[in-house]
């Protein structure tokens, strides 16, 4: 093997790959003294020393001098060990004082042996290692690299390209590399076309033995709060402040905000000048509606502005510490306070972190208690 030649590779290799050249050597040594081991059938415990400068390699015999080598009691059956348990239980490390005194007679117990024991044709094996070697540290580099790319966009909005699809999922071309987005995750009711763009929510980032697995989706409700802040550029820089977002996807979400400037409509902001804002996330939604609520720190009014679009509401916080409420309508506002199936009310129990009971003036009359609506209220 030329030694400057591989020095020159792994220099090339460091800059292109961002891979430390230590990181290189260290691997390089590694790997070497394994292939000694079995290219040469050696059962010494043997280390690899590479020269940063000129590439020379060598190998050494490591042995610990002991006053008297042990013998295993009970060893167990080779059967019943892998195959590198059974290579670790038959390396060599110990030498008797005894037997090493006769090569170094000052030697003394707990000394380390190293014996240079390079194969005159260790360069063949040299080469095809540090080929195999350097291609796994460039593999493992480029992973890491992503990963690290990726972790720092989870939670965040990204486009890509729809490649391909199997029978649960879509696979999102990223660039670097592609994510997953489980059918399960997208809005229910779209069409996703091979080839087109579109934007996606980086739900999980994890590291696997195959790479970065990059989760996406579209029916999360990060997904959402994304696209109000790319359309919406006071919730964005903070002067706007998202309170609570709920979410039940392709169906409804309602959004509670506040602003502390009182020189900002934080709902008109939202919504945009003839509805401007809000229409270009609702076309991104396929037609998700979007509930635009002002938070308000008063619980009870909190609520009543949660149950839009339901109007004229008396609401009644039954128990503060156990965020209970008991809110009375009647009429339309009634229907329209519980919503279709009771989502209006899920919704509005999850935004407010309150359990919501609605009554009609009826069922609370029955239990002693008279509400009178009047006409206008």
């Amino acid at each position: 093997m030329d030694g400057l030649a591989f020095i020159a590779a792994v220099d090339n290799i460091s800059k292109e790959k961002n891979i430390s050249k230590e990181v290189v050597f260290e691997a390089m040594e590694l790997a070497l003294a394994t292939a000694y081991k079995k290219n040469f059938n050696s059962q010494t415990n043997v280390k690899v020393e590479i020269n940063r400068e000129t590439g020379d390699i060598k190998v050494y015999s490591v042995l610990t001098v002991v006053e008297k080598l042990t013998e295993e009691s009970e060893v167990e059956s080779e059967e019943e060990l892998t195959e590198e348990e059974i290579e670790e239980k038959n390396k060599i490390v110990e030498i008797e004082l005894k037997d090493a005194k006769k090569d170094y007679p000052k030697i003394k117990v707990g000394d380390i042996i190293e014996e240079e024991v390079t194969p005159k044709d260790f360069g063949r094996v040299a080469t095809s290692t540090a080929k195999q070697v350097i291609m796994q540290k460039i593999r493992e580099a480029e992973r890491e690299s992503i990963m690290a790319e990726f972790d720092g966009k989870q939670d965040e909005l990204v486009v890509g390209i729809a490649s391909r699809e199997d029978a649960v999922n879509y696979y999102i071309d990223l660039g670097r590399t592609h994510g997953i987005l489980p059918k399960k995750d997208i809005i229910p009711g779209e069409t996703i076309v091979m080839g087109n763009s579109l934007k996606v929510y980086i739900d999980v980032v994890e590291s696997t033995p195959k790479g970065p697995k990059v989760l996406l989706s579209r029916t999360h409700p990060g997904f959402v709060k994304r696209l109000l802040e790319l359309e919406i550029p006071e919730l964005h820089d903070g002067h706007i402040v998202l309170f609570n977002l709920v979410r039940e996807a392709g169906s409804r979400t309602k959004i509670a905000v506040y602003s502390d400037n009182n020189r900002i409509d934080p709902l008109g902001s939202c919504i945009g000048e003839r509805g401007e804002r809000i229409s270009k996330i609702l076309k991104e939604l396929k037609g998700e509606k979007i509930d635009v609520i002002l938070y308000d720190k008063d619980p009870a009014q909190f609520i009543k502005n949660a149950l839009s679009p339901a109007k004229d509401l008396s609401v009644y916080i039954v128990n503060e510490e156990r965020k209970e409420a008991v809110v009375v309508a009647e009429g339309d506002n009634l229907s329209l306070a519980i919503g279709r199936k009771g989502q209006n009310v899920r919704l509005a129990t999850r935004l407010t972190h309150y359990n919501i009971n609605i009554k009609n003036p009826e069922e609370m009359a029955e239990e002693g208690i008279n509400i009178k609506f009047e006409e206008g209220e």
